[in-house]
Formats: structure tokens, C-alpha cells, sequence
């Protein structure tokens, strides 16, 4: 009994220890009813003095098949819980800054500092955990030629994924091998019928509104757990 109540008040000290990093003054939040949701109501909030502001309109998007789990990002993980792993079907949930943009487009609409490139046949995004470069960004220097070269290819010729922003799960420079890899935000598949593999999926024009609203001065943060999660963590996370 004496050592549930001390993991106990271990796990509430840590949650209580952390909250949003002051600089950062935008957040999009994502709430799913419970961790075996897939569905998931997504609000940009922008901040103004000390307050959360909402910015614009709520909308739906979709998560992996089987739910969420923690993942690795700015949050702490409380003591005992499931972590992300490859292939587990679940986003994660937590806290995690907003990286950069991949597409087919030449251009899109987006803020002058947020990273854009073109996706062409060598990008490739490592996706096996044996790699030194796990869960990054690679291009290679010539045409993918071997099975694991291909396997590892940004996805082509798939609407899906001709759009899509990274979100910061298990990322640079800390990345564990096998806690999950590829993690975007992109367009649902068959008008959001079909959940994820983990990523977190929405309409191609909120999609694209959304990476036109980012902005990196105001270092944006992606929130995204269960509704009970969400409460339990609000005041002291100090999250919009």
C-alpha cells in the first residue's frame, strides 16, 4: 500500500512539475473521448497576455485505429503508463512542438519561417528502428535502388499524403528506437471514414488552413489526450 501511495504522489509531483513553455503562444489542442478513440475535435488557441484565445472554429479529425498512448515529447510520462511503440496503430498523446512541411506542391500557402519542401522520389522518412536515422529525414543521393530504400520512401502518388506537417514524437535529437516514428498531421482518407496508423488526419482544406495559421515565431505546440486526461492535466500544465 505505502509504495501505490508514493508512485502515486511521485506520479502528481512530476505532472505538477511541468508546464507549457512560456514562449510558446500558440497551441493547437486535440481532445478524443477516451484513449480507445480514434475520432478527435481539434482547436487552434493563440495566446494574448496570460490567456488562451480560440482561434477560428473547432473541427473533426482522425486518429490511429486503436486509440492513443503517450508519447515522447515536451510532457513528462507518468510513472507506469504504455509508451508509443512501431506499428502499435495509436498516436500519441502528450505535448509536442510543431516541425516543418512535406508535399507535392511546389509551394503552399504558409508563414515565411515555416520549412516547406517538395517531396521528390529520394525523401525518404525512417521508418525502421535499427537505423541510426530512425524517425528522420533522409535524402539519399541517388534514385532508392535496394527493398529497404524503397520501403522507406515518402509516400508518392498518394492524396493522403501529398500534404503533411511533422508533429515532434520521439524526434531529434533524443529518438528511442522502436517508440514510434513518422508522426504527421496529413489528409484522411476516404472523407475521414478510416482512422490512422498514428498519425492525426483531417480534411485537406482544414489541413491546409491549419499550416497557412502556423506560425514558428510563436513556437507552436500540438496538445492532443483523452478528455480525462486532458482535465486532470489542464490547471497545472497550464494548457489553453
Amino acid at each position: 500500500m505505502l509504495r501505490i501511495l508514493l508512485l502515486l504522489l511521485f506520479t502528481i509531483l512530476l505532472g505538477n512539475a511541468f508546464e507549457l513553455p512560456r514562449a510558446s503562444t500558440q497551441c493547437l489542442v486535440g481532445v478524443a473521448r477516451d484513449w480507445n478513440s480514434s475520432h478527435v475535435t481539434l482547436q487552434v488557441y493563440q495566446k494574448q497576455g496570460k490567456a488562451w484565445v480560440k482561434s477560428g472554429t473547432s473541427w473533426n479529425g482522425r486518429l490511429g485505429k486503436n486509440g492513443l498512448v503517450w508519447g515522447l515529447g515536451l510532457h513528462p510520462v507518468p510513472a507506469g503508463a504504455g509508451i508509443k511503440k512501431e506499428g502499435d496503430g495509436r498516436t500519441p498523446a502528450g505535448v509536442f512542438r510543431i516541425g516543418g512541411a512535406w508535399g507535392a506542391d511546389n509551394s503552399i500557402r504558409k508563414h515565411a519561417q515555416l520549412p516547406y519542401r517538395r517531396v521528390t522520389s529520394r525523401d525518404m522518412w525512417i521508418e525502421d528502428p535499427q537505423s541510426p536515422s530512425y524517425n528522420r529525414h533522409v535524402i539519399l543521393p541517388h534514385e532508392p535502388a535496394t527493398t529497404w530504400e524503397k520501403k522507406q520512401q515518402m509516400v508518392q502518388n498518394d492524396a493522403a499524403h501529398k500534404l503533411k506537417l511533422f508533429i515532434a514524437h520521439n524526434a531529434p535529437p533524443q529518438v528511442r528506437p522502436g517508440a514510434g516514428s513518422s508522426i504527421f498531421f496529413h489528409i484522411w482518407r476516404a472523407g475521414g471514414s478510416k482512422p490512422t496508423a498514428g498519425c492525426t488526419t483531417m480534411d485537406e482544406s482544414r489541413l491546409r488552413s491549419m499550416i497557412a495559421q502556423i506560425d514558428p515565431t510563436r513556437q507552436p505546440l500540438y496538445v492532443i489526450m483523452p478528455q480525462a486526461e486532458y482535465a486532470r492535466y489542464r490547471e497545472a500544465w497550464k494548457l489553453p
